[in-house]
């Protein structure tokens, strides 16, 4: 049997995301066409199920300022609460025809970034909770070191939202309130606007995860 003398593996240090990190993980942005498959905002197909809608948003700095160099990724189920994932083991098999995960950058004048989808379905919790219809955020951007966890809820789900298990380990309602996209139709399309804003008053919650990324609280002037 080999003696083998392993040494205590080091954590790699972390690094904010810099200025170019929305051209470097998304080069078509820039023009820069090195990609086969560009992974993009667009996650729904003409085979996809459920009501299509646009998730729209700007990310607004302390001073109120739009940051137009952010890279935003979203992960969320089907309109059948199902994840596109091998770690969903119920019975009912998610959308085929939907990948559930999508990455955008803002616009570079506007700092607008936008994700073509679908309203999901609520989801099964921990201990046979259910969650609300959620779409799961990040932000990444210069100044962040390891990238800002949110989540995005529907004004119009009122009763499943008062129902779901996250927003209700928020006491303070204007808290909640930052987590709630606002519904409006544009051109017959179906529109949900959602802000985020890193610092100030109206902080967004963001989300902090532990233990194999099981949430463990909510920071950012909740708790």
């Amino acid at each position: 049997m080999n003696n083998w003398n392993f040494q205590e593996l080091k954590e790699t240090p972390s690094q904010t995301g810099g200025p170019y990190v929305h051209i470097g993980l998304l080069p078509q942005q820039a023009n820069i066409e090195v990609f086969e498959n560009n992974f993009n905002n667009q996650l729904v197909q003409d085979q996809t199920k459920g009501e299509r809608i646009r998730l729209e948003g700007q990310v607004f700095d302390g001073l109120g300022l739009p940051l137009r160099d952010v890279l935003i990724e979203i992960w969320q189920a089907d309109a059948n609460g199902i994840y596109p994932s091998q770690a969903d083991t119920r019975e009912q098999k998610a959308d085929p025809a939907f990948q559930g995960w999508g990455r955008t950058g803002a616009d570079f004048e506007t700092g607008v970034w936008s994700f073509n989808t679908i309203k999901p379905g609520a989801t099964a919790g921990r201990k046979g909770s259910i969650q609300a219809p959620h779409i799961a955020l990040v932000i990444f951007a210069r100044g962040i070191n390891l990238g800002l966890h949110t989540r995005v809820y529907f004004d119009d789900e009122a009763e499943a939202n008062a129902n779901d298990p996250i927003l209700n380990s928020i006491e303070w309602a204007p808290r909640r309130q930052t987590l709630i996209a606002k519904r409006f139709e544009e051109n017959g399309e179906v529109v949900y606007r959602f802000d985020i804003r890193i610092q100030g008053d109206d902080e967004t919650v963001f989300l902090i995860f532990k233990k194999h990324l099981r949430l463990h609280l909510i920071i950012q002037g909740c708790v």
